[in-house]
């Protein structure tokens, strides 16, 4: 309980620690209903602040949040609720700030060049090809 008190948990992170901790595979199960019961382990919970946290902190991109989120083993339907906290505008303004940010800091000359390591690092940072293209091409021009 305290694991899970300490912040959100997905249901892979507690199953991983309970592994670690040697518990028997039958009394990890009970502990995981018993949290669930309890409210301690929500994986809807657990997805919306990880994808507010990675947006707001890390400025991730929606593709590199939701492939982190399967990784983590949460399920499609909680991904795309989870997505919903993210703002669009809010979205759109922080692809911006992003790609100028690395803009200023692009010393090369070519200009396709320049594009191109502006889109490699947007689409690194998750954000999806057709904003990021649309964004260096609208910047570059």
């Amino acid at each position: 309980m305290q694991f899970c008190a300490y912040r959100d948990r997905s249901q892979k992170e507690v199953e991983e620690k309970l592994i670690e901790m040697k518990m028997i595979p039958a009394a990890q199960e009970q502990i995981i209903i018993q949290l669930m019961q309890e409210d301690f382990l929500n994986e809807e919970r657990f997805a919306r602040s990880f994808v507010r946290g990675k947006f707001r902190i890390k400025k991730w991109g929606r593709v590199k949040i939701k492939q982190e989120l399967k990784f983590r083993e949460i399920s499609i339907p909680i991904i795309k609720i989870a997505l919903s906290e993210i703002d669009p505008q809010e979205y759109s303004s922080t692809l911006n700030e992003l790609a100028v940010k690395k803009l200023r800091l692009i010393k090369d000359p070519d200009k396709y060049k320049k594009k191109g390591k502006l889109a490699d690092f947007l689409l690194r940072k998750g954000y999806e090809s057709n904003l990021v293209f649309d964004t260096a091409n609208e910047l570059l021009e």
